[in-house]
């Protein structure tokens, strides 16, 4: 594996994006994703610094150009520096937090007490929600910042595999130049990266899929109906959360929510798919981590999640027994009882007007009809024949202002 960056994929290239290049990047933690993270900046064309906790661990990552630990096989680029986290942010122009969600007060703490500068973009990059209330890293981070200077990062993106066969990420801003600046440098890198405006509706999806991930796991062996069942039930109680939030819906359809999911789920090397077998199996929650080698973080925002579902009193019994099962207080044939007997409430029934996106679909509609059967025309006298004049055909569709077909002035629009 070369440092340079390698060729977009056909279909982006052209894509009208920011340019990244020059730009510095700081990412802080060492990790497995917040090491491919860097490395993908690198490619990508930012000016980039990794992070770790000790001075010990940067020399060995620049003595061996590999994190041989979390990323073994992945080499570093001869352009990305190493550092320890005690050299500080320096002149960072955008920092990425490749810390658990549970660390991600202290780490900006941190960064401001050591001269974060006052315009640097935060991008977070946990798939987790901040203690003790359960909120979304970005908010947190956006009261502290203000939301035009903060992103996080979503969509299915196994560390290794996105960096040696790509992924499908998507950077979420209120800010969209900032979320368009993350997109393209990843872009850059060749990875499929859409940038997106609902950065709580990209986190409460990655919490959502990692905690459908470990039930999915739980659960299993007891059945695929009943596992799929654990994973459903959960996606769709946080996305009551989600909605209760103001977060879009195309958040949890597209990669950031059911992209990623089924990428979890299906990976034998997901650590949340294994820490719920592992549960299954009657392993202690607390010897878990040990086992799996990494943080489980589903394990902390879990609770997370049921509690903040508790605050805004949306019922949920399925993530409320998860709670149960991880804590050790409900044994698995009773989790298992519940994931199958466990009835969603109904779906609400649409009443008075259609929205605007119903109306346009019915305007659509209506157009291909009467373009596949044109209205018959009623027979009139013809016209007599004038010598030199033409037949004025009659006027076509025309493009509106938001490019939907609109039929002339004189038509009922």
């Amino acid at each position: 594996m070369t440092d340079r960056p390698r060729p977009l994929p056909a279909p982006l290239r052209g894509v009208n994006l920011p340019n990244p290049l020059g730009r510095r990047a700081l990412v802080v933690g060492a990790g497995s994703f917040g090491t491919a993270v860097a490395v993908l900046l690198a490619r990508g064309g930012f000016r980039t610094t990794l992070q770790t906790r000790t001075a010990q661990q940067a020399e060995q990552l620049r003595r061996d150009g590999e994190n041989a630990r979390y990323l073994p096989g992945v080499e570093l680029p001869t352009s990305l520096r190493i550092e320890p986290i005690d050299a500080g942010p320096g002149r960072a122009e955008f920092v990425f937090l490749g810390v658990p969600s549970a660390h991600l007060g202290d780490a900006v703490r941190r960064l401001e007490a050591d001269g974060l500068d006052r315009r640097a973009k935060v991008v977070s990059l946990s798939k987790g929600l901040v203690p003790p209330h359960g909120i979304p890293p970005t908010v947190l981070l956006a009261e502290r910042f203000g939301s035009a200077r903060v992103a996080c990062i979503g969509g299915p993106a196994h560390a290794k595999e996105m960096v040696t066969q790509g992924a499908g990420l998507v950077a979420s801003s209120a800010d969209e130049e900032l979320a368009a600046t993350i997109a393209a440098v990843f872009l850059r890198a060749g990875v499929v990266c859409e940038h997106t405006d609902d950065p709580v509706g990209v986190e409460l999806a990655g919490a959502a899929k990692n905690a459908a991930a470990l039930a999915a796991g739980a659960t299993e062996g007891q059945g695929l109906n009943a596992a799929g069942a654990a994973a459903g039930h959960i996606f769709s109680e946080v996305w009551r959360l989600a909605e209760r939030l103001g977060a879009q819906p195309v958040s949890f359809i597209g990669l950031a929510g059911t992209g990623d999911l089924v990428a979890t789920a299906l990976a034998p090397q997901s650590r949340n798919r294994r820490a719920g077998e592992l549960l299954a199996e009657g392993v202690p929650t607390a010897e878990i981590p040990a086992r799996v080698g990494q943080a489980i973080e589903a394990f902390e925002s879990v609770p997370l999640l049921a509690s903040a579902l508790r605050r805004y009193g949306i019922d949920a019994p399925v993530t409320t027994g998860l709670v149960q099962l991880i804590q050790g207080t409900l044994p698995l044939p009773a989790w298992v009882g519940l994931v199958r007997t466990t009835v969603p409430p109904p779906a609400r029934w649409s009443a008075g007007e259609p929205g605007p996106l119903r109306r346009w679909w019915n305007g659509l509609l209506r157009l291909l009809r009467i373009r596949r059967d044109p209205p018959a025309l009623e027979a009139t006298p013809a016209a007599p024949a004038v010598e030199g004049s033409a037949v004025e055909e009659a006027p076509a569709l025309t493009a509106g202002g938001d490019g939907a077909p609109t039929a002339p002035a004189a038509t009922e629009r």
